[in-house]
C-alpha cells in the first residue's frame, strides 16, 4: 500500500482523501487518529501527523478538542473540485493540445470518447489493471 519514492505523509493524506471520496469516511465522522494511522502503516506518528495537518490546513479535517479529528462538512465537494482540476491539468489539457495538432475539434474528441467508452474493458498487463 505504501509507494516507494513518494513522501509517506502525502500518501497518508491521499488515503484519507480517497476514503472521503469513496464514502467510507463520511463528512462529520471521526477520522483515524495519528497513532492509529502510524500503527496501521507502521510509520512514525510524526509522519502521520504531518499528513493529517496537511488535510487540516486544506479544510478537509478539523479538530474537536479532546475528542479527535473529524471530516469537515463540504470536504467531499472540496476534494472533488481539486481532483477535477488536477485531472484537467494532467489529462485534458495535453489531450486538447494533441487534438489541435491533429486538427481534431471538440466534436471529434467527443466521438472518440464515446467510441472508446463503448468498448469492453481490456486488461492492462503492464500494471495488473483494467483499461477501457
Amino acid at each position: 500500500m505504501i509507494e516507494e519514492g513518494k513522501p509517506l505523509f502525502l500518501q497518508i493524506a491521499e488515503q484519507i482523501e480517497d476514503s472521503i471520496l469513496d464514502g467510507s469516511l463520511e463528512e462529520e465522522s471521526q477520522a483515524p487518529s495519528t497513532n492509529e494511522l502510524a500503527g496501521f502503516y507502521r510509520i512514525n506518528p510524526a509522519t502521520a501527523a504531518k499528513g493529517v495537518a496537511m488535510l487540516t490546513d486544506k479544510g478537509v479535517l478539523y479538530k474537536r478538542r479532546g475528542i479527535g479529528m473529524f471530516v469537515a462538512a463540504g470536504a467531499k465537494d472540496l476534494l472533488l473540485g481539486e481532483r477535477r482540476a488536477a485531472f484537467a491539468d494532467r489529462y485534458i489539457d495535453p489531450l486538447l493540445a494533441e487534438a489541435r495538432t491533429l486538427g481534431l475539434g471538440a466534436e471529434d474528441l467527443a466521438a472518440l470518447l464515446r467510441e472508446r467508452a463503448a468498448q469492453p474493458a481490456q486488461p492492462d498487463l503492464t500494471e495488473g489493471k483494467t483499461t477501457a
